[in-house]
């Protein structure tokens, strides 16, 4: 038996996921909170002046991806697309052992998310 095809349920003219990245989902979170909403050029302006360098050089990436992928399906001028949806989940951790007293150890959880990009354009009032 095969799989039924999955209908998307978001309208999009471009996407970009980086899986698995390393940081974690909330540090993420306070980055693409300050990006949804606008424009790729006024996007990647403002993290270029962001001071978050565990989180901003990966979604860079990922906004810069999604803009070539917006170019790949034909948009005239990607720098104009905005960016409807950006939000990152949590993904897998790394479980490592740190030293305790009295002869324990202590988990230690490195948490790891995945961020997802949409882009649009911009809707005419």
């Amino acid at each position: 038996m095969s799989k039924k095809p999955t209908q998307k349920k978001y309208e999009a003219v471009a996407e970009a996921k980086k899986r698995n990245a390393i940081m974690t989902a909330r540090k993420a979170r306070l980055v693409l909170d300050l990006i949804r909403g606008k424009s790729v050029d006024k996007a990647l302006e403002i993290l270029a002046f962001t001071n978050k360098p565990s989180s901003c050089p990966d979604i860079i990436k990922v906004i810069k991806s999604a803009a070539a992928n917006a170019e790949k399906k034909g948009v005239n001028d990607a720098g104009e697309l905005i960016i409807t949806d950006a939000f990152a989940d949590g993904a897998g951790m790394l479980k490592r052992l740190r030293p305790a007293p009295m002869g324990r150890g202590v988990r230690v959880r490195k948490r790891s998310c995945h961020i997802t990009i949409r882009l649009n354009e911009a809707k005419e009032a």
